[in-house]
């Protein structure tokens, strides 16, 4: 039997369901797999090229990449990544061979989460929080989409102008002081902190400011109710959670690892079971 050997680098991922996820698919294509998680909060300077290059010398068949490494990710997969995924500058996977193949299924993952559960909703303007690692894919998905205007925070006003460069005409930063007023005049509202994470407590909204807004989305997904999407529920919005995204993503992964797409009907309710609290 094929054995898919792999695993996740990233801060704080003792909690993932990402290892259960590939087993779930492993199982019903009838692939062995061995998972380790490589979990770098306590690693001050982590050299993510170094620990990479000892993987595919052990015989790894590749890697996941989680924050706060999605950028350094893409810069050693290179060329590696596919030519409409190389503007993102971020991967989350990196398939190992003869060269190294970059994937972002981050971008992929959220693109299929919104075509299944948000149909035809109009993206509109969206107030987007972060612009890291994961801002990288979410921001231009949400670009791919029809979004009219995305508005930028981060708590680095370089990396904010960054991912408006990257997502192009749409895109803009906002300043700390027009925040409340960008949120307030907003169609949809977007997460891509880590804020709402069981390490990180709290919210990159204000709850003051949800009400007026149609729809919001947020990357975390440990835990899938976090504090911000409670309060968009309770204010009538339309909720689209990380684990949604993260089901697609995991389904989008496992097929770059293997070359297998397993078929969505059977998978997804399976992958549902590992929903958090």
């Amino acid at each position: 039997m094929k054995t898919l050997r792999c695993g996740l680098i990233g801060d704080h991922i003792g909690q993932t369901r990402f290892p259960a996820a590939l087993g779930i698919m492993c199982r019903a294509a009838g692939i062995g797999l061995r998972f380790e998680l490589i979990d770098t909060a306590d690693r001050a300077g982590f050299d993510l090229s170094g620990v990479v290059d000892d993987l595919r010398k052990d015989g790894w068949d590749g890697v996941s990449v989680t924050h706060p490494f999605k950028q350094a990710a893409a810069q050693y997969a290179g060329q590696g990544m596919p030519a409409e995924l190389v503007r993102l500058g971020a991967a989350n996977t990196l398939v190992f061979g003869p060269s190294v193949l970059g994937f972002n299924t981050d971008y992929t993952g959220f693109l299929a989460a919104w075509e299944a559960n948000m149909g035809d909703v109009p993206v509109g303007c969206v107030a987007l929080a972060g612009a890291g690692g994961v801002a990288r894919a979410i921001g231009p998905a949400l670009a791919t989409l029809g979004a009219r205007e995305i508005r930028i925070r981060d708590i680095s006003q370089d990396r904010a102008r960054e991912l408006a460069d990257l997502i192009g005409d749409c895109a803009r930063v906002i300043a700390p002081d027009q925040w409340p007023e960008a949120v307030l005049g907003a169609d949809g509202l977007v997460n891509a902190t880590p804020m709402g994470m069981i390490y990180r407590p709290g919210s990159a909204f204000d709850p003051d400011l949800i009400g007026s807004q149609a729809w919001a989305f947020d990357a975390v997904y440990t835990p899938t109710d976090t504090g911000f999407l409670i309060a968009c529920a309770r204010a009538g919005l339309t909720i689209l959670t990380g684990f949604e995204m993260f089901r697609h993503m995991a389904l989008h992964s496992f097929q770059a690892y293997t070359g297998v797409r397993p078929d969505p009907v059977e998978i997804m309710p399976l992958l549902a079971n590992l929903r958090p609290d």
